[in-house]
């Protein structure tokens, strides 16, 4: 990936030819546009953005990582520009990291766009009373391992009280964990499984309400 024209007309254009093809589909429902390209004018993204929709091979538009100013002046842009705009924000948010709800999440509020957050279970640890899991992820996923083991101590208590809320409405971990997202007003939060019972576990969290 050319990760420094990332926003670009070229790259886009070139990125969602690849996924069609790999997909094996004509069109995709909805496209997210991963981190903001310091490099390319937002201006020039979302033309080459409106354009796919306008050929039918994506049909909503997302984007994913943008901070609150950035969501803002992206809406003001497709607005003068009248091209499509983003409907969907993809963050990173949950229990354990709740920055966005100082810029970001008012901002969606304001401009009703959707929240899916990514990492909804903080990679595990909103899932299990101990911090630490004897499982290929935890040994390998060195990214997650930075962003939550450096704040251990301020976030344990947090996920014990995620364990004691789980004995309290007889749901699991996970299923409280996903609820408050809810509760918060996502939309959708992307979960990660990699075995079938943890999608059954997700679905179960519909079913518990937070006050």
């Amino acid at each position: 990936n050319d990760r420094n024209a990332r926003g670009s007309r070229r790259y886009i254009m070139r990125a969602v030819e690849g996924s069609l093809r790999r997909l094996g589909t004509d069109y995709i429902d909805l496209y997210f546009y991963h981190s903001p390209d310091p490099n390319t004018p937002i201006e020039e993204t979302l033309s080459a953005l409106d354009q796919l929709v306008r050929d039918g091979k994506v049909r909503y538009l997302g984007h994913s990582n943008f901070s609150g100013w950035q969501l803002a002046h992206a809406e003001h842009c497709a607005h003068e520009l009248g091209t499509e705009r983003f409907i969907v924000a993809e963050n990173h948010y949950n229990l354990l990291y709740r920055e966005d709800e100082r810029e970001l999440i008012p901002v969606c509020e304001q401009m009703h766009v959707s929240r899916t957050p990514y990492c909804p279970l903080a990679a595990g640890r909103l899932a299990r009373p101990g911090w630490d899991a004897d499982t290929l992820r935890s040994r390998t996923d060195k990214t997650a391992a930075e962003t939550y083991d450096g704040t251990r101590s301020q976030d344990t208590p947090i996920v014990l009280r995620v364990h004691s809320l789980a004995g309290k409405y007889g749901a699991t971990m996970a299923q409280i964990a996903l609820a408050w997202h809810w509760a918060k007003g996502v939309a959708s939060p992307i979960i990660g499984a990699t075995k079938a019972r943890y999608l059954d576990d997700a679905v179960g969290a519909l079913a518990v309400t937070l006050t």
